[in-house]
C-alpha cells in the first residue's frame, strides 16, 4: 500500500463542494407545502433532470468503490451488471412505466395495492424499507467510510455518521425537488472524477499489453464460462436480469424519479439518457481497477483500489476533486434513499392509518421517518466489513431476496389472471424462502450454488407460487386488471401518437440506438 497524503488544497476543495452541493440544490427546491413537492418533486421533472438523477442514485459510492474493486479482483465481467441496466430501462419505458404514471402513486407498493390488495402492499413496502436501510444505504455509507478512514485515520463509525449527516441535509430539508437537483450535480462530478482517474492510470502503465499480460485475457472479457466463481455467462439469464429488473423498474429508490415525471414522455427519454450514462461506466470505473493490478499487484484490500489510485497517481487538488466526487456519490445515492424510505413510510403506513391527516403532517412525518432510517443506517453499516469485497455483499443479497419481487410485478402487469392472493404469497413466501437460502448457502455452506444460478432457482418458485395460488383460487375483478395490465392495443395506440412526433422525439429510436451501441461495446470486450 503505497503512502496516501492528503494536501490542504484537497481538503479546501473538498469542503467548498460540500457547501456548493448542499446549498445549491436546497435553493432549488423552494418550500416544500404538499405531498407532491415533497416525495415526487410537484411531478414537474424534465428528462435530463431524471437521467442525471437516475445514473446518480445508482452510481453510490458502494458503486464507485466497489466496482474498482470488482475490476481489480474479478476483472470486467462485472460490466454485466451495467450493460445489461441499459436494456432494462428500454423493457421498462416500454411496457412499465406507462402503467405507473396511470396509476398516479407515490410508491411501488402503491401500485401493488391498484393491481391486487393492501396486503402485497404492506409487505412489498417493508421489503424496500429493509433494502434501503441495510443493503442501499449501508452499502453507500460503507463505501465512502473505507477511503475517509484510509486518509484522515478516523474510526469507521464516525466516518459513517459523518457522510451521513451530510445526505441528510437534503432530504430531510429539501425532499425529492433537492434531491433530483444534487443529484443533477453529483452526476456531473461522478463522470468527471472517474474521468481524471481513468486517464491518471492509462498514463502510469508501460502499455495496455501490460495490463493484458497481468490480469489476462480472461480478465478483459465480460463473458466468463459458466463454471466461473464470479460471474458464469448464464449468469446473466438467471440472475443479473432478475436483479436488475428489481432494481431498474420496481425499486421505490430509482422509480420515484420517474413517478415524478413531467410527462410519460420525459420519463422514457431520462431513463433512456440514464441508460446511455451507464456504458462509459465501463471506462472510468472498472477498467481502473482492472488497471491497477499492473501498478499495485499486491493489494490486501481490493476495494482500497478506487483510493490508492486517486491519492498516488493525481496532483494535490485533482485528488481533491475527485474525492468530491466521491462524497458526490455517496451523498447523492444517501439522500436519495432517505427520501425514498421516508415516501414508503408516510404513504404506505402512515397515510392509510391516518387518512385525514394534512399535507403539513405527511411532511413532518417524512422528515422524522428520515432521520429514523438514517440512524438505522449508521449503526449497520460497519458490519458489511465482515463480507469480502463490498460487491460481493450487495450483489449476493439481492440475488435471493428479490426474484419473487419482480415474478410478483410482473405477473401483476402481463398476466390478468395473477391475483392478490397469489402476489401476497409470492412475496411473504418467496423473500423468506430466498433469505433461507442466503443464511444456508452463503453463510453456512449447506450448499453450494453460485448467487446467479440460485437467483434463477427463486424466481422459478416464485412464479410457481405466483401462478399456482392464481389458479387455485378466484380470478380478480376486471377493475384490477383493465388499466394496469399490458395488452396490445396500448401498443397501437401509441404507435398512432408517435406519428405526431418528429424522429429526434420518438423514444422508439432512441432505444434502437441504445441498443446498437451496447452491441458495439460488447462487441469489443466479448
Amino acid at each position: 500500500m503505497p503512502q496516501l497524503d492528503v494536501a490542504v488544497i484537497d481538503i479546501a476543495v473538498l469542503v467548498g463542494y460540500i457547501l456548493l452541493a448542499r446549498l445549491i440544490p436546497l435553493w432549488f427546491a423552494g418550500a416544500q407545502e404538499n405531498a407532491d413537492d415533497f416525495f415526487l418533486g410537484g411531478r414537474d421533472f424534465v428528462w435530463p433532470l431524471i437521467g442525471f438523477s437516475l445514473f446518480a442514485t445508482n452510481m453510490s459510492g458502494s458503486s464507485f468503490v466497489g466496482l474498482a474493486g470488482a475490476g481489480y479482483n474479478q476483472g470486467v465481467s462485472v460490466y454485466n451488471y451495467e450493460w445489461s441496466a441499459a436494456i432494462i430501462l428500454i423493457f421498462f419505458i416500454f411496457f412499465i412505466l406507462p402503467f405507473y404514471l396511470r396509476s398516479d402513486v407515490y410508491t411501488m407498493p402503491g401500485f401493488l395495492e391498484q393491481r391486487f390488495d393492501y396486503r402485497s402492499r404492506r409487505v412489498f413496502s417493508g421489503i424496500n424499507l429493509f433494502f434501503n436501510m441495510f443493503i442501499d444505504a449501508a452499502g453507500a455509507l460503507y463505501a465512502g467510510a473505507l477511503v475517509f478512514v484510509l486518509l484522515f485515520d478516523i474510526p469507521l463509525w464516525g466516518a459513517v455518521a459523518t457522510l451521513a449527516l451530510l445526505a441528510a441535509v437534503i432530504s430531510v430539508f429539501g425532499g425529492l425537488k433537492a434531491v433530483v437537483v444534487s443529484d443533477t450535480i453529483q452526476a456531473v462530478m461522478l463522470i468527471l472524477g472517474g474521468s481524471m482517474v481513468a486517464v491518471a492510470a492509462y498514463a502510469q502503465i508501460p502499455s495496455w499489453g501490460a495490463v493484458v499480460e497481468t490480469a489476462g485475457e480472461d480478465a478483459l472479457s465480460v463473458f466468463k464460462p459458466p463454471s466461473d466463481p464470479n460471474m458464469p455467462w448464464p449468469g446473466l439469464f438467471t440472475g443479473v436480469l432478475i436483479i436488475g429488473t428489481y432494481f431498474w423498474t420496481s425499486n421505490q429508490l430509482i422509480v420515484q424519479r420517474t413517478l415524478g415525471a413531467k410527462t410519460l414522455n420525459h420519463g422514457r427519454w431520462g431513463s433512456l439518457f440514464a441508460g446511455f450514462l451507464k456504458l462509459p461506466v465501463l471506462f472510468f470505473m472498472i477498467l481502473p481497477g482492472t488497471m491497477a493490478l499492473v501498478l499495485y499487484p499486491n493489494l490486501s484490500n481490493a476495494d482500497m483500489v478506487f483510493p490508492v489510485l486517486v491519492f498516488d497517481l493525481l496532483p494535490a487538488g485533482a485528488s481533491g476533486l475527485v474525492l468530491a466526487a466521491l462524497v458526490a456519490a455517496i451523498t447523492s445515492s444517501i439522500d436519495s434513499i432517505l427520501n425514498s424510505a421516508s415516501t414508503l413510510v408516510t404513504m404506505d403506513f402512515v397515510k392509510p392509518l391516518y387518512p385525514e391527516i394534512s399535507d403539513r403532517g405527511i411532511v413532518l412525518a417524512g422528515r422524522v421517518t428520515t432521520v429514523v432510517a438514517l440512524l438505522v443506517a449508521i449503526l449497520w453499516a460497519p458490519q458489511i466489513a465482515t463480507f469480502e469485497t463490498l460487491w460481493d455483499y450487495l450483489q449476493s443479497v439481492l440475488a435471493y431476496t428479490t426474484p419473487p419481487i419482480v415474478a410478483t410485478f410482473l405477473g401483476g402487469i402481463f398476466w390478468t389472471r395473477a391475483n392478490r392472493h397469489g402476489a401476497f404469497a409470492t412475496l411473504l413466501l418467496g423473500v423468506s424462502l430466498g433469505v433461507v437460502f442466503f443464511v444456508l448457502n452463503e453463510i453456512q455452506g449447506v450448499f453450494a450454488i453460485q448467487f446467479l444460478y440460485a437467483a434463477g432457482v427463486s424466481f422459478v418458485i416464485s412464479v410457481l407460487i405466483l401462478v399456482g395460488v392464481s389458479l387455485w383460487t378466484a380470478p380478480p375483478p376486471a377493475e384490477k386488471t383493465e388499466e394496469l395490465t399490458w395488452n396490445a392495443s396500448y401498443w397501437h395506440a401509441e404507435t398512432e401518437e408517435l406519428k405526431g412526433l418528429a424522429w429526434w422525439q420518438n423514444y422508439r429510436y432512441h432505444s434502437v440506438l441504445l441498443v446498437l451501441c451496447t452491441v458495439v461495446i460488447l462487441y469489443f470486450f466479448a
